[in-house]
């Protein structure tokens, strides 16, 4: 790899209810930089770093036309500042490396050429490549050997093998240029007739008269489920929109355990954490606790060499007379779960999992 790696920290995650993508950071502009396909829906996102923090911010422009949005997180961060390549177009056979969390996998960096630097795809022109780019990239950077920023990646057109397709830088300066219009850091629609942003849901720009699509003003519709599970982490003290990494689908840490929060299969409200890794000793003390646990209603269980306590409750207990019981279940089980590996590591030797968050 031939560009100063250290470009790589100023790439972070976009976790939303629907899912998660990529987006880069340009420090002397302090906003966040993704596709607009990755935060539709979403007027608040979670930004999540190489070391699995996270971070609140806010969408304060979209451009639904050229699939690019811009984030504004609540704090400002350390890191290299990105260089934007604005002269001139990348050629045929430069070297190419796509930077981003490909299937909502841990960072990743994929190396190829470029192999049409102005393909018309759908009306409009996108750096075709063929670095490896999978749904999770979307939004991420395209940085040329240097390290500069040529082209965003976007992963809409996947139905092809080792072809990757990005935005151009182009097309970002135009929008970067348009916050000259948002001093106030508020949410807004570019129009895609006359560039103007607006901010309030409309028929018609008020300076071109072009149609709006007034659905892009819209906050995502919470489902009952949603509403419910939310709740409970909010009252547990935890930002929800921090929690939130799919669809019926919360991912955080308490302490030092990950907490997972999921709907399966349409029926059941899960709550598991993968708390520690089997002991190497005093096995036979620790399969007896793990059997004679009085734990209810939660349950201890191994699966792949790892222990996992979990809670399980059929989803009509929430809609029902259950549904406070149900919540303060869900409550205690974040606590649990933070004790519970503690405990486990001080009496049998359990090493905390990998995907223990340890100060």
């Amino acid at each position: 790899m031939s560009y100063n790696s250290d470009i790589n920290k100023a790439i972070f995650k976009v976790n939303t209810a629907n899912g998660s993508g990529t987006s880069f950071y340009l420090k002397n502009r302090k906003i966040f930089v993704t596709n607009h396909h990755v935060v539709a829906g979403s007027k608040e996102v979670a930004l999540e770093d190489h070391d699995r923090n996270r971070y609140f911010a806010k969408v304060i422009q979209i451009n639904p036309d050229a699939d690019i949005a811009i984030l504004k997180a609540d704090v400002d961060f350390d890191t290299l500042d990105l260089h934007i390549e604005t002269n001139g177009l990348p050629q045929s056979r430069d070297q190419v490396f796509v930077l981003g969390y490909p299937f909502g996998m841990p960072f990743t960096v994929t190396e190829g050429i470029i192999s049409a630097p102005k393909q018309l795809m759908e009306g409009r022109y996108y750096i075709q490549t063929d670095a490896a780019v999978n749904p999770g990239n979307s939004g991420g950077p395209v940085v040329s050997a240097n390290g500069s920023v040529i082209g965003i990646t976007t992963s809409k057109f996947n139905n092809a093998d080792n072809v990757g397709f990005a935005i151009p830088v182009e097309n970002l300066m135009l929008d970067l240029n348009s916050l000259e219009q948002n001093t106030q850091f508020q949410f807004s629609l570019k129009c895609n007739s006359c560039g103007t942003l607006l901010f309030e849901k409309k028929e018609y720009c008020d300076n071109c008269g072009g149609n709006i699509d007034m659905t892009q003003f819209n906050d995502g519709t919470p489902t009952e489920i949603e509403k419910f599970c939310e709740e409970a982490i909010k009252d547990f003290g935890i930002n929800p929109v921090l929690a939130r990494t799919g669809y019926e689908f919360w991912e955080f840490h308490k302490g030092s355990s990950m907490i997972r929060i999921f709907i399966y299969n349409n029926n059941y409200l899960y709550c598991t954490s993968p708390i520690n890794n089997l002991p190497t000793q005093k096995l036979e003390d620790f399969y007896k606790f793990i059997l004679s646990s009085q734990s209810a209603p939660y349950q201890l269980g191994i699966y792949e060499n790892k222990v996992y306590i979990s809670y399980r409750e059929h989803v009509s207990a929430i809609f029902g007379s259950h549904r406070s019981e149900v919540k303060k279940h869900v409550m205690n089980f974040l606590q649990k779960a933070d004790d519970m590996d503690d405990y486990l590591r001080a009496e049998f030797g359990a090493e905390h999992s990998n995907f223990a968050k340890l100060s």
